[in-house]
């Protein structure tokens, strides 16, 4: 059994910054990618950002050079820290992990809950 348990979510005025984390605990071993994704209301949801097995990440437009994706690989926990933060920021975040498993090596997603960003003054 895997749990993915996200902190960090709030309310912030425009500009102003937030750190997301999400742990994972449970039965991990081969941890392909770990990342976070939102979802406005009204809106489909929308990759963020992705730290993959070897190192790579990848940030979505719309919040590049704003936010930062990292990973505590010790800790299996994912970061998403998020400065100069905008009213379209306002979503609910969840954290996601790809795991590896099984002897056929397939691929498995993961879920948090969901944790609720509001930028506004």
């Amino acid at each position: 059994q895997v749990q993915l348990v996200e902190s960090g979510g709030g309310l912030v005025q425009p500009g102003g910054s937030l750190r997301l984390s999400c742990a994972a605990s449970g039965t991990i071993f081969s941890i392909n990618a770990m990342g976070w994704y939102r979802q406005a209301p009204g809106k489909q949801r929308e990759l963020v950002a992705v730290s993959r097995s070897g190192g790579t990440t990848n940030t979505a437009d719309s919040v590049k050079g704003r936010f930062t994706i990292s990973r505590d690989n010790a800790k299996n926990t994912v970061y998403l820290q998020m400065n100069s933060l905008e009213p379209e920021d306002t979503a609910v975040y969840y954290c996601y992990l790809v795991l590896s498993q099984g002897s056929s090596r397939s691929l498995n997603t993961y879920w948090g809950q969901g944790t609720q960003v509001t930028v506004s003054s």
